[in-house]
C-alpha cells in the first residue's frame, strides 16, 4: 500500500495551507483567509472519508491527520490573539493558552502513561471530536465577522464553548489515562 496515498495528499495540502491562511490574515486579506481556512476544513473532512471509502488507511495517515489538525487549529488560535493585527474580533489570550495547555497536557499524559506501563493506544474521545468541531466553528465565526468588521455575540458564544469544551474534554482525557494506568 502506498504512503503518500490521496488522502494523505490532501492532509499534506491542509497543512500547506497553514502558512497561506496565518499571511493572508496578517495581511488583512480576511475573505481570502477565511476561504483557506474553510478548505483546510473540508480536506480534513475529504481525507478521512476518501481513506475509509479508498480502505486505504496508513499509519502515516493515523499520525498525520491530527497533527494537521492540532497545526491548524493551534496557529489559528495563536494568530487570531495577536493584538498586532487589529482584527474587529479577537480570541482572548487566557483562551488560547488554555486551549494550547489542553494539547501540552494531553500529549504529555499519553506520554507518560506509554513509558509507565508500556504502549497504550488513545483513540480520540467524543470530547476530544467536540472539541475540534468547536475550535473550527469558533475560527469560522470569528473570522467571518472580521471579514465583515462586525462584532458579534456570536463571537462571544463560540468564545466559551471552546473553554468549556477544552476544559471538558482535557479532564476527560485525564482520567481516561488514570483508567488506563489502574487497570494495570
Amino acid at each position: 500500500m502506498a504512503v503518500i496515498t490521496l488522502a494523505n495528499q490532501l492532509t499534506l495540502l491542509r497543512m500547506l495551507l497553514i502558512p497561506a491562511f496565518v499571511i493572508l490574515t496578517a495581511y488583512h486579506f480576511l475573505g481570502w483567509a477565511l476561504v483557506t481556512f474553510v478548505v483546510a476544513g473540508v480536506t480534513d473532512m475529504l481525507d478521512g472519508v476518501i481513506a475509509r471509502w479508498s480502505n486505504e488507511r496508513t499509519k502515516v495517515g493515523e499520525w498525520l491527520d491530527p497533527a494537521a489538525d492540532k497545526l491548524l487549529l493551534l496557529t489559528a488560535f495563536v494568530v487570531l490573539t495577536l493584538p498586532e493585527l487589529n482584527l474587529t474580533n479577537k480570541l482572548p489570550i487566557w483562551l488560547t493558552v488554555v486551549v494550547i495547555s489542553r494539547d501540552v497536557i494531553i500529549v504529555l499524559t499519553v506520554a507518560i502513561v506509554n513509558l509507565a506501563v508500556g504502549p497504550r493506544t488513545f483513540l480520540p474521545s467524543v470530547f476530544g471530536k467536540l472539541a475540534t468541531g468547536t475550535y473550527v466553528v469558533t475560527t469560522v465565526v470569528v473570522m467571518t465577522f472580521n471579514y465583515l468588521e462586525q462584532e458579534s455575540v456570536a463571537v462571544d458564544v463560540c468564545i466559551y464553548a471552546s473553554l468549556l469544551i477544552a476544559l471538558v474534554s482535557g479532564l476527560h482525557y485525564i482520567a481516561h489515562a488514570a483508567r488506563v494506568v489502574n487497570r494495570r
